[in-house]
């Protein structure tokens, strides 16, 4: 057992891809030391305003302060507002007597990151998507301990751990739930099942392609269960919702785990814990990433798809033809599928919350020295 007094700051917020393995690491910390003290740390603009207090974890907050993308006045100021930020971070960490700071990048980890060096307190770093973000390559070059959830992930002394999730999936049986999965689901039990989802907020573009390849699907026999993000409910010409044989669709679904038992097949965006969390569970998916950003989403799937573990279309290729050529093809294949599953299996790491624990509780014991 640890030291009952030991005190963890996670750092880390903004999406639902900082908190949710933030999340996972204090409760595998909180498994193993059931009187550690922790403290999340992030702004109070993001999701973790409501995420953190819900999963039962104390939240502090900082200013945010991003990067002008042009020149401006903003871009002026950020000497002063990151120093104010490095200075409210740091007065966190000692307020909190920390043995360890604990990142999971985003704009409020790079402030907790330097001052925690000030401090001379022990940092561990997660990085998540296969592409580091700014704040973790800063972060990297400042301690030794380092994980990353992709093997693919280039960062000064990275570990692969994998990606710290929910118990609910990282111990899911899916042959075991999926009779019970389908039923709360409102699925058939015995037809090949296709689950689409473009996250909680959807997909515009996911979205547009199965509304047009519902009666392909439909002809196929294949049950197709469409999670379109809050608000985006699919409507015909007449404005009504989208119909069809064996089609339903939803706006969201709260437990993927449901979703990842009852699926199979998944089809997705390629974000950092999609893609570690059917590997992990050994679900076979067809994977769009994001046309946005940096590209990071095609990275993220580069390594599973490499390994035969998914289908990866560019989203400009992403077509109700495309669906209608591939997906039956791919759900009338059982050998496919599992070979697939397989190949996903290989990849996916289920305790990576356990092995981030172990990292901080080593690294907190070497600042303790």
């Amino acid at each position: 057992m640890n030291s009952p007094n030991l005190s963890v700051v996670l750092a880390g917020g903004g999406t639902a891809g900082h908190i949710s393995p933030l999340l996972a690491i204090a409760r595998a910390i909180r498994t193993d030391d059931p009187e550690a003290h922790i403290l999340a740390v992030g702004t109070a603009a993001g999701m973790e305003t409501r995420l953190v207090p819900a999963a039962a974890f104390e939240l502090a907050t900082i200013e945010r302060v991003p990067m002008p993308r042009r020149p401006s006045l903003d871009l002026l100021k950020l000497p002063f507002k990151f120093a104010a930020a490095v200075r409210q971070a740091r007065g966190i960490i000692e307020q909190a007597g920390a043995d360890v700071v604990v990142g999971v990048g985003g704009y409020v980890s790079t402030p907790m990151y330097i001052a925690a060096r000030r401090a001379k307190v022990p940092m561990v770093i997660h990085e998540a998507n296969a592409r580091p973000g700014l704040a973790n390559r800063v972060g990297a070059r400042l301690t030794q301990h380092v994980a990353v959830a992709f093997q693919s992930t280039r960062l000064p002394h990275a570990a692969w751990v994998g990606m710290p999730m929910r118990t609910e999936i990282s111990s899911l049986d899916r042959a075991a739930r999926r009779p019970g999965a389908r039923e709360r689901l409102g699925l058939a039990a015995d037809k090949p099942t296709l689950i689409v989802t473009g996250g909680s907020s959807g997909a515009a573009s996911i979205n547009r392609t199965i509304g047009g390849a519902l009666r392909a699907l439909a002809d196929a026999g294949i049950q197709t269960l469409h999670i379109t993000g809050r608000g985006k409910q699919q409507l015909d010409a007449a404005g009504s919702p989208l119909s069809a044989p064996g089609y339903k669709q939803v706006e969201y679904v709260d437990g993927m785990e449901d979703v990842y038992a009852a699926a199979d097949l998944l089809l997705a965006r390629a974000g950092a814990a999609t893609v570690c969390e059917v590997a992990a569970v050994g679900l076979p998916a067809v994977l769009v990433p994001l046309p946005h950003g940096n590209g990071e989403q095609a990275l993220n799937a580069a390594d599973l798809v490499g390994a035969g573990g998914a289908v990866l279309v560019r989203d400009q290729d992403f077509t109700a033809e495309w669906v209608e050529v591939n997906v039956p093809a791919l759900l009338k294949d059982p050998a496919r599928l599992e070979a697939m599953a397989a190949a996903g299996r290989v990849l996916g790491i289920r305790d990576a919350d356990q092995r981030m624990a172990k990292m901080v509780f080593e690294a907190a014991g070497e600042g303790n020295r």
